[in-house]
């Protein structure tokens, strides 16, 4: 197949959707496919090369706006004209358009015109994230526009199915949970660095409680903190790693000077970080699934996370994880206290996390998507899915 992508971001960005854009887009090439990727320009990213090895995927970079509180992030400006004559000029089969925005909405607009069938993708709560930038009455506005915008394309992906029957309750039509995966290779608990440790202020028998992410309002970071203070009362020997960067970076590094923060990292370096860990905290109530989770499972360590997106997804509570009450604070910090505190329950959660993560491989998924887009090419014009919430499981 002809794959058209659209994304505003993407490698070297860092950041959930992005490597989910580039596993989408390597994996998809791997298995023979040839794809246009079209994202924001980047002045680390070269227009028109091949984004990874030998692999056919072909970047088209379009311009772009800054977008405020995210420095390297660019919002993509409409591209119809280009995109349909991409669409012309390299025989698009068929396409995935993974932004909401003035890019998003042209290259749909531009598959409309050309009769190719695009998925959409929800990658992110925008009409829940208004509220923590002082515009929550902008959510039910957000929530109107985004239902308009996926119910337009032949299907659109959500990572979990909990998702996927929330937005079709809200009116979503034509839905299909297809969930993230993990390079369980790349994240590893081989990869423990006691050396890194011992930068972080650590003796051997210390626990490393982390947090790796976004620093920024939505994620919940406060509760991160009283959880970990509470750890603290506890084990005087923890400390606090938080691998990130984002708008609340500064403001953070005042208000917590103990906490070690080795700002944004990836790759090998942050398989690495997380290896070295031994409890990790995530408290954010607003991800669509939150790709972290699942690289801290595959990397060992003991999640503590509200039941919710990919911690919903995957973790049985007491076996290979701890879930705390969506909304109850209090129940957070009491699970990551007593992570921090029983030590046998600390190796039996690491140990069965990764065994969970050595099941979520992206290879697999890759192929569920490959057969997403062939069906898709295949359907007859006019078949009505409404209101459908189909699993690629």
């Amino acid at each position: 197949m002809n794959i058209l992508l659209v994304t505003e971001t993407y490698p070297p960005e860092i950041n959930g959707v992005a490597r989910t854009l580039a596993q989408m887009a390597e994996g998809l090439a791997r298995l023979g496919h040839a794809i246009t990727l079209v994202c924001p320009a980047h002045s680390a990213r070269r227009s028109g090369g091949n984004a990874f090895g030998q692999a056919a995927v072909q970047i088209r970079q379009v311009r772009g706006l800054p977008l405020p509180g995210y420095p390297g992030l660019q919002i993509g400006l409409p591209a119809r004209r280009l995109i349909s004559d991409l669409i012309e000029r390299r025989q698009i089969d068929t396409a995935y358009i993974a932004t909401e925005g003035p890019l998003g909405h042209s290259a749909l607009r531009a598959c409309e015109r050309c009769a190719v069938p695009a998925l959409t993708g929800m990658h992110t709560n925008f009409h829940q994230y208004s509220a923590h930038y002082g515009a929550g009455v902008l959510g039910p506005l957000l929530l109107r526009y985004l239902r308009r915008f996926h119910n337009r394309a032949a299907g659109t992906l959500v990572p979990t199915r909990v998702l996927a029957g929330e937005l079709a309750d809200a009116g979503f039509a034509r839905l299909h949970a297809w969930p993230r995966g993990v390079h369980t290779e790349l994240f590893s608990p081989q990869r423990r660095d006691d050396a890194l440790r011992t930068a972080w202020g650590l003796r051997p028998d210390d626990i490393a409680v982390m947090y790796v992410g976004r620093l920024a309002p939505e994620k919940n970071l406060d509760t991160a903190f009283r959880a970990f203070n509470a750890i603290k009362s506890a084990r005087p020997d923890a400390r606090f790693i938080l691998v990130g960067s984002g708008p609340a970076e500064q403001s953070l590094r005042e208000a917590h000077p103990d906490a070690v923060f080795t700002g944004a990292k990836e790759g090998e370096e942050l398989a690495g970080h997380y290896a070295s860990g031994d409890l990790f905290l995530f408290p954010s109530e607003t991800e669509t699934f939150g790709n972290v989770t699942l690289e801290a499972m595959a990397s060992g360590l003991a999640v503590v996370a509200f039941d919710l997106a990919a911690a919903h997804e995957l973790i049985l509570h007491g076996h290979n994880g701890m879930l705390a009450t969506p909304g109850l604070p209090t129940a957070f910090t009491d699970q990551a206290v007593r992570c921090a505190t029983e030590p046998g329950l600390q190796r039996k959660l690491k140990r069965h996390a990764r065994e969970t993560a050595l099941q979520q491989d992206w290879p697999r998924l890759i192929v569920r998507l490959e057969q997403l887009f062939l069906a898709l090419i295949e359907e007859r014009p006019g078949d009505d899915f409404e209101g459908t919430v189909e699993s690629t499981e």
